[in-house]
């Protein structure tokens, strides 16, 4: 009705930003393994200021939550990522960009002026923390303090949030999209980072069109990019529509090409309207390229092109199969999994090779929503899935593997992940035996106030 006060979702529960820095010793319940030692690093969206214009959840400022486990004890630290853009608006005292940087709601003061966020994922690699977003260079931290350092300069331009570690040559493979001379350009870029952390590769080519790619696939010798109908328009957001929408009447397009090949052998192949956040993993067997995905039928979270509210709709594990050695330019699409989640990881030492243990956080109440609350396993190779249930209301994160040591057995080791007590508005630890998540947490480590929904987390050993 009229005068009606609309509060958006994205800025309201455990959505909403927590914008003190702290410092906690955490009470630990069970027992925290002896031989869990390190870091669960995790990031999401955490605006310092109200923002301008329609704020989305993709948009805030980063913030990073460190759990440093040490001897049975679990210490917690978080820190505003000081980008350009905070440095800018914290000196200001107020927002001044829109988000995704959309010039329509930025401040005249802030145009042209870097918007990057640094709010989606954290990594460890070649002795650096870098704290990652889809549309900048990467962002490095001090490990322990969480002081930042800064943009690291090799990269010379966006990059990706979701880079890929080889678990045998050390390389970082990651790749950028939206390049080119105006925002929403229609490239992307193709990028390799030695063991040593020098960028030794970045090539660009371009896509049918401009596209959110939020990740994409590397095997031991390929690489795929999947370009799917979450387009990206500079001359939609200036006529004040959408930046980013879902265009269902387009096709969707991978990008399949060999890691040590030119841009120019791309080979591309097509399916009918999908989208795609987050694969699980890939490999190659009998001259096909196989990826384990999370598959929605339309983007979530994002509205159509014309302004309309999007779909509502979750997503499924599904299994797509490239035949490199067929005539066919069709991806083969096959159901594994009935149940609605997101957040997929498994164990890192089989990135890019075959592999069998899979774990993701899971919706078994079918909400179709981005809250999952429900931590799931999967052997792919019996088809066997265990299910551990939160208490009504709470809501997990990302779960994250960590083996029990470098030569273990893959998925011996343990499952991290932050849990929101919805009834007590605060924040958990929790520690699970990796291939036995349906006995619950084996550890708590309780937070005296809440970590914001955020993206993604990993586990940096001692």
């Amino acid at each position: 009705m009229d005068g009606e006060v609309r509060i958006n979702p994205y800025l309201s529960g455990n959505f909403a930003p927590v914008r003190s820095e702290d410092d906690f010793d955490l009470v630990v319940r069970g027992e925290i393994p002896k031989g869990l030692r390190g870091t669960l690093y995790r990031t999401g969206p955490n605006p310092q200021f109200e923002p301008r214009g329609q704020y989305h959840w993709f948009a805030g400022d980063g913030m990073i939550h460190a759990f440093h486990v040490e001897d049975g004890k679990v210490g917690y630290r978080n820190r505003y990522v000081r980008t350009p853009k905070w440095e800018l608006e914290n000196a200001a005292g107020q927002a001044l960009f829109g988000s995704f940087g959309n010039p329509m709601a930025t401040d005249p003061s802030a145009i042209g002026k870097d918007s990057g966020v640094a709010n989606t994922n954290i990594v460890w690699h070649a002795g650096r923390l870098l704290a990652l977003e889809e549309g900048h260079m990467p962002f490095e931290m001090e490990p322990r303090t969480l002081n930042s350092k800064g943009y690291v300069e090799p990269y010379k331009g966006r990059t990706t949030a979701h880079p890929k570690i080889d678990p045998k040559t050390g390389e970082m493979v990651w790749f950028g999209y939206g390049i080119g001379p105006m925002p929403f350009g229609t490239g992307i870029s193709y990028g390799v980072t030695d063991a040593g952390g020098q960028v030794v590769r970045r090539d660009d080519f371009e896509a049918p069109y401009s596209s959110m790619i939020h990740d994409f696939l590397v095997t031991e010798n390929y690489v795929a990019f999947p370009v799917l109908p979450l387009t990206g328009s500079l001359e939609r957001a200036m006529g004040g529509l959408p930046a980013f929408a879902w265009e269902g009447d387009k096709a969707s397009y991978v990008a399949v090409m060999r890691r040590d090949g030119d841009v120019a052998s791309i080979r591309w192949f097509n399916a009918p309207a999908r989208y795609v956040f987050h694969p699980m993993n890939a490999w190659e067997e009998g001259g096909k390229l196989i990826a384990d995905v999370f598959e929605y039928p339309a983007a979530p979270l994002f509205p159509n092109a014309d302004g309309s509210p999007g779909q509502k709709t979750a997503a499924r594990l599904v299994r797509w199969t490239f035949d490199l050695a067929g005539n066919s330019d069709a991806i083969k699409v096959e159901p594994i999994d009935d149940l609605d989640g997101e957040f997929p990881r498994f164990d890192e030492r089989f990135a890019g090779l075959a592999y069998r243990h899979g774990w993701y956080a899971a919706d078994p109440g079918g909400a179709k929503t981005i809250k999952q609350n429900a931590i799931a396993h999967l052997d792919l190779s019996t088809g066997k899935r265990s299910l551990y249930a939160l208490p009504e209301g709470d809501m997990t994160s990302e779960p994250v593997f960590t083996p029990r040591s470098d030569d273990a057995d893959e998925g011996d080791g343990w499952l991290t992940a932050v849990v929101w007590r919805a009834a007590e508005n605060r924040s958990d630890f929790l520690v699970f035996d990796a291939l036995d998540v349906a006995k619950g947490p084996i550890g708590v480590a309780e937070l005296p106030r809440r970590v914001p929904f955020g993206f993604h987390g990993n586990w940096v050993a001692e």
